[in-house]
């Protein structure tokens, strides 16, 4: 048994806060040819995780607050926000599933943060992610700005 507690996610938070891209997962699956995904996701602010979707094949994905504060967005084809949540399980609002086929992107909003993260398998480099055309790639030197707009048009200060 694995035990999901404040040690766990406070070693894990650790590792995000000096990782370069500020995150960190923890793969509960065994290798990325499990049919199931399960892991934790600790997000530092700052962090920027490339909209995409999950396509060809299709895959749900869906995401769970245990600490912390997240944004969580959908988008058009067009990169237009369709629908978007905060999670904060402080605050009763635990979590989302995001269809398949639907851009979107994960943002961190506190220190400290950490989701439960659980998709369909496989993983593959090739077909896992379908990135979008009209955000910035990771590592952009645009993404920063890009982030800081996108919080900015649904009224949460970064």
């Amino acid at each position: 048994m694995i035990k999901i507690d404040d040690n766990f996610l406070d070693e894990t938070s650790a590792k995000a806060k000096v990782s370069p891209r500020l995150r960190m997962n923890y793969n509960f699956h065994p290798t990325h040819e499990d049919p199931l995904h399960r892991m934790l996701n600790a997000m530092e602010p700052g962090t920027y995780i490339h909209p995409h979707k999950h396509e060809n094949p299709d895959k749900f994905e869906i995401f769970l607050a245990l600490r912390g504060r997240f944004a969580v967005f959908i988008f058009d084809e067009n990169g237009n926000i369709t629908d978007y949540a905060i999670l904060d399980a402080s605050e009763g609002k635990y979590g989302v599933e995001i269809p398949e086929r639907a851009y979107h992107m994960l943002v961190s909003l506190e220190s400290g943060s950490v989701a439960y993260e659980i998709k369909e398998g496989p993983w593959t480099l090739l077909t896992s992610k379908n990135f979008a055309p009209w955000a910035p790639a990771e590592g952009d030197p645009g993404a920063k700005e890009y982030l800081e707009n996108l919080l900015k048009k649904v009224g949460i200060q970064a």
